[in-house]
């Protein structure tokens, strides 16, 4: 069983803690003494420990699944830490907290991990240590079936060839009905660059090329980790940047699609790097500038 400080606990009714810590004092869990916060017997008894931090001395903590008669109860959003996610998917911690950070929910900090804009339309809270000052991220129970968290997990089981676990994450994902974009349908992948990738058109052709030679780790039709269906052109994992490719001018229904895909891109406040004609003309001008406002250099 994992235990939760005050703090904590706080965070995960959605209250402030000092309305916790009253709430605790009035049910006869806890006391003051001595300038500090103490246990009771019948604080004890509800599975309240002492726990001690090497700096700060010893605070207080309480089973996870700890509960009140009271409407503080009914206030609770259950959460779960990446080390309950990474046991349901027979990974790491610090393996699930890379592949959330690849989906673009978390970033690495100085002070931990902190939450993106797209990891908080999924659920995620933002909390910070009591001691450590270091902040933590806690998800949603439903997190487990979050369509773009399952697909890592099944195009990593697809490559290991592991039909045990692919039969398992299946299972989760039934009823996750994937949609397809028209003019991914329209238009066929039959142009070959030179790493190997399929790519619907001559321009994509020379930006897929022009990445490649600029040593740029990079993946071509990604599917955007967010809930609404969008792929990206390219997306290039390091700086977490994507790539959209505008080139079929003024026709309607494309105009349409742009504006949308845009939105999405502001309203997620994802890096996005929007390539014309006249960039795909002098590629090597352009591109090296738009890199670089994202802290990547190819010169």
């Amino acid at each position: 069983m994992e235990y939760l400080s005050t703090s904590a606990l706080a965070n995960e009714f959605e209250i402030s803690p000092g309305i916790l810590f009253n709430k605790l004092v009035e049910l006869g869990w806890i006391k003051r003494e001595n300038d500090k916060w103490a246990l009771t017997k019948l604080g004890k008894e509800k599975g309240g420990l002492i726990q001690n931090n090497p700096k700060y001395g010893d605070y207080i903590v309480w089973p996870e699944n700890l509960s009140f008669d009271s409407d503080i109860q009914n206030k609770r959003t259950r959460l779960i830490n990446a080390t309950n996610i990474s046991k349901k998917f027979n990974v790491t911690p610090s393996r699930l907290n890379l592949i959330l950070s690849e989906l673009g929910w978390i970033e690495r900090d100085i002070a931990g991990w902190t939450l993106t804009s797209i990891g908080k339309a999924v659920g995620g809270k933002q909390f910070e240590h009591d001691f450590s000052g270091k902040y933590y991220v806690l998800w949603p129970l439903n997190i487990l079936k979050n369509p773009s968290l399952l697909d890592v997990f099944e195009d990593e089981t697809v490559k290991s060839g592991n039909n045990s676990n692919k039969k398992e994450i299946k299972s989760k994902n039934l009823g996750v009905k994937k949609k397809t974009e028209s003019f991914r349908e329209k238009f066929d992948a039959k142009h070959r660059t030179k790493d190997g990738h399929y790519v619907r058109s001559r321009a994509e052709v020379i930006i897929d090329n022009t990445l490649y030679d600029y040593g740029l780790v990079h993946a071509y039709e990604k599917k955007v980790p967010i809930e609404e269906e969008l792929y990206t052109d390219f997306y290039l994992p390091n700086g977490k940047v994507y790539i959209e490719y505008w080139g079929m001018g003024d026709e309607p229904k494309y105009l349409e699609r742009k504006k949308y895909k845009q939105w999405l891109y502001k309203k997620y406040e994802l890096k996005l790097i929007e390539l014309n004609d006249d960039d795909i003309l002098n590629l090597d001008d352009h591109l090296p500038k738009k890199l670089l406002k994202f802290g990547i250099k190819v010169y």
